[in-house]
């Protein structure tokens, strides 16, 4: 199958992005912003990639936003990232138990969010809707195993779509209004598959146009 020329681009714009935040870390070791850039280049990534490798990258995104929280305990776009990582952890496992921890984690760094930004109604959204995560999983999950897909299945293929050169049909169709200056919207937190597609267009519904306010 020949891979979509707008899924190319994304990829090569995030392995770039990617690239460029570690380098900038040889010099700028405690630079949260450049942290940042690298865990939301990272959770984009994993999104192409199969099984292990991308639930090894997701967690290398959650130790970027981490890191970058250890220098600024306080920027609240970082910990809506980090729990949209949190959330993506926990949409992908199929051991009930730690999806819940995931989940839990996810619920805390949106709420810390929320307290640093108020008035930001993705955040305000994020948080009412962890408590739809689960029954979401559920039926995840359900798809997964129906299709061989889950992340012990014999295909290893990541739940955020077959790779067979990007992203599924249903993933990129939500993408489309991607903005180029990578910042990460509401979009981009949870693209896995159908399900969590419907998830997140919940959450846009209730999140004014423009982009997201100012980290502090």
């Amino acid at each position: 199958m020949d891979i979509p020329r707008e899924d190319i681009e994304r990829l090569y714009f995030y392995e770039t992005a990617r690239e460029q935040a570690a380098n900038q870390y040889l010099l700028t070791p405690t630079n949260a912003d450049n942290l940042t850039d690298w865990g939301k280049a990272l959770l984009e990534l994993a999104h192409f990639r199969q099984g292990n490798e991308s639930i090894n990258m997701l967690e290398e995104a959650v130790s970027k936003f981490e890191e970058a929280l250890s220098i600024a305990p306080t920027r609240h776009d970082t910990l809506w990232n980090l729990g949209n990582a949190f959330t993506s952890q926990g949409l992908l496992t199929p051991e009930q138990e730690k999806a819940s921890e995931c989940f839990g984690k996810a619920a805390e760094a949106y709420q810390k969010a929320l307290d640093q930004d108020p008035d930001n109604e993705m955040y305000k959204r994020s948080m009412e809707m962890t408590e739809k995560v689960p029954s979401i999983r559920a039926e995840l999950q359900k798809h997964l195993q129906q299709a061989g897909m889950t992340s012990e299945g014999p295909s290893h293929s990541s739940p955020f779509g077959r790779m067979e050169g990007g992203t599924s049909a249903a993933a990129r169709a939500a993408r489309k209004k991607r903005d180029s200056d990578f910042k990460y919207d509401c979009i981009g937190w949870g693209v896995l598959v159908v399900v969590a597609c419907v998830w997140i267009g919940l959450a846009r519904s209730a999140v004014p146009q423009g982009p997201p306010s100012p980290a502090r």
